[in-house]
């Protein structure tokens, strides 16, 4: 037992110095605009006069005056710009009393040019994440602890390994596979221990994972989907990376994005799998597996649920449009975006489903000492 919790103590201590490391590793990808300065602005005054109000959207430049917050240039005013394009999801508007992100670039203790982003937004982000973490602590304690960490690492391991490497040109689905195995690992481990507990969570997961790649190829390419139906995708080749495989990622994404609910089925059974062998050691294999499955049925069922309503929350605008046009559902499912959705949350179900009688079988197998 002490054997054990040293071993959970080291690897908390392995995944907190990978963190570290993969803070601090670049991406090989230069900063936009490294010679500009960053601040906040507190909006004094804006101008309306030239912004023009077309239906439920306004088009033209509403000029923004800002004090800034931060830095050597604190307290300076400056006179910005802010283009609406008459699109609601990228436009935004100012009024005054508001805190913007400005991009600025000065010259000995001057202004020289500035550039208004958006709201600032980082101080409640920070906030948000700050309750979450305290109530994930409050509630899980040391399990807690450990869960956020596996959540900062997968933010590092996405932002600094995976989608830097799709960047420069490396195989999306094979590159996913072993992010995802590396994510999944970290986390099983993690909460699970590192144990045959935490061994069954981690195959569990990783044999779905597989079926819903080979899957994801197989009908990817009977529905003729192309990867451009992934929102800004087509934006890559149009800023520098036109050898990118769209299809390859799109498909890499339906994996990456099912992993999750994938993990959660295996955590489920091979925990109480192992809780089970803890209470009653005399249980055979057969008893186990049987367990295994009816636990993994229960787990299944609400899951596919799960994952068709984290699904389809993305679309809902679209399908609130299809309605109120009367569009024909025939139409509707044979649209290429409709079709990606499908897929998506089918593949990803399917995982979902294998995962439970591999893990089931899997625990039988590693929980059950040989009698």
């Amino acid at each position: 037992m002490l054997h054990r919790l040293k071993a959970d103590k080291i690897f908390v201590l392995v995944i907190t110095i990978l963190c570290i490391i993969l803070y601090f590793i670049p991406t090989d990808f230069p900063n936009q605009g490294d010679d500009y300065e960053r601040s906040r602005g507190k909006v004094l005054a804006v101008d309306n006069q030239n912004v023009h109000q077309r239906g439920v959207v306004k088009t033209g430049i509403q000029s923004v005056s800002l004090e800034i917050m931060d830095g050597v240039y604190k307290g300076q005013r400056v006179e910005t710009s802010n283009t609406l394009l008459g699109k609601l999801e990228m436009d935004k508007i100012f009024q005054t009393g508001d805190v913007a992100l400005l991009v600025f670039k000065g010259n000995h203790d001057k202004i020289q040019e500035a550039n208004i982003i958006d709201h600032y937004r980082l101080d409640i982000e920070g906030l948000l994440f700050a309750l979450f973490a305290l109530v994930l602590f409050w509630y899980a304690r040391w399990t807690g602890v450990k869960a956020l960490l596996s959540f900062v690492f997968t933010i590092l391991v996405l932002w600094k390994v995976l989608w830097p490497l799709l960047l420069k040109g490396w195989d999306p689905i094979i590159i996913s596979q072993l992010i995802v195995c590396s994510i999944v690992g970290c986390v099983t481990f993690l909460i699970a221990g590192c144990n045959r507990k935490g061994l069954v969570a981690f195959l569990g997961t990783v044999s779905g994972m597989i079926a819903a790649c080979l899957l994801g190829i197989i009908f990817g390419g009977l529905l003729k989907i192309h990867g451009a139906v992934v929102p800004f995708s087509e934006t890559l080749l149009h800023v520098g990376f036109s050898t990118l495989d769209l299809t390859k990622v799109f498909l890499a994404g339906i994996f990456l994005a099912s992993s999750g609910a994938m993990m959660d089925v295996a955590m489920d059974i091979s925990v109480s799998v192992a809780e089970i062998v803890e209470k009653k050691p005399s249980i055979s294999r057969k008893e186990v597996i049987a367990s295994g499955l009816t636990v993994g049925r229960a787990v299944v069922g609400t899951m596919t649920t799960t994952l068709l309503l984290a699904y389809s929350g993305s679309f809902t605008a679209l399908m609130m449009v299809f309605i109120a046009q009367g569009t024909s559902v025939v139409n509707i499912l044979n649209l290429t975006y409709i079709a990606a959705e499908i897929l998506h949350t089918i593949v990803g179900s399917f995982g979902v489903v294998l995962v439970a009688p591999f893990t089931a079988l899997l625990a039988g197998w590693l929980l059950v000492p040989q009698k």
